[in-house]
């Protein structure tokens, strides 16, 4: 059978590999905010299209860390168009506009988000923020980026930049079900399946730190 039983059942063992399979990235990237934060540099978030989502899922949010920084810039993200959107995040030295606004230094670890990490923008931002001496922490899905060529001139993918990886363990193209009335595919996974893991993270690393500072909801 078909339908939201199947999604259900199919993206909570995404999900469940993910967790299985992702905690020791995730404790390595945790090590890299805590002692970036204790050590008073700073923790970045960044995504284009709807991986700015999981940029947006670590900043400003209750029961997050108050000590966050995220690069939202509109025109990578949707409201100002899908077309506008992707063709963005394809357009080479777009992320060295990003660095030049945004003062990422030495010392500090930025997280970058990107399901197929192949893209121009993810790429060369990560890459700028290792030239300046930061730590970049990639969340991605590698059996999507692993099965594409990259659109950075590099040719780097995301993955391939990165200190730390965390892997989503979504299936290439994302969406996750086959029904009978359409050739493509439904039902994607990286956002929730991200989000799980940045919540994660986030945990591990309030775990670690001496005095972290914590946002409540304003609503509670």
């Amino acid at each position: 059978m078909t339908g939201a039983s199947e999604y259900l059942r199919e993206a909570l063992a995404i999900a469940h590999r993910a967790a299985e399979t992702q905690l020791g990235a995730i404790e390595v990237a945790a090590s890299l905010v805590v002692d970036a934060l204790s050590d008073g540099h700073r923790f970045w978030v960044f995504g284009t299209g709807h991986s700015h989502l999981i940029a947006e899922e670590l900043y400003g949010r209750a029961g997050g860390l108050a000590d966050v920084r995220a690069v939202l810039e509109p025109g990578l993200m949707l409201h100002e168009g899908l077309t506008k959107s992707s063709l963005l995040e394809r357009l080479p030295g777009l992320a060295d506009v990003l660095l030049e606004i945004n003062d990422i230094a030495a010392g500090d670890v930025v997280l970058i988000a990107s399901n197929s990490g192949r893209n121009a923008v993810p790429v060369e931002f990560a890459l700028g923020v290792r030239a300046r001496g930061a730590h970049v922490i990639a969340l991605t899905s590698l059996a999507h980026s692993t099965a594409v060529t990259s659109r950075a001139p590099g040719g780097q993918r995301l993955f391939e930049t990165a200190d730390v990886v965390i892997d989503n363990c979504g299936i290439p193209g994302d969406a996750l079900i086959a029904v009978d009335t359409t050739p493509e595919r439904t039902g994607a996974t990286s956002t929730l399946v991200g989000a799980l893991l940045v919540q994660a993270l986030t945990v591990e690393i309030v775990s670690r730190l001496e005095k972290p500072t914590i946002l409540r909801s304003l609503n509670a």
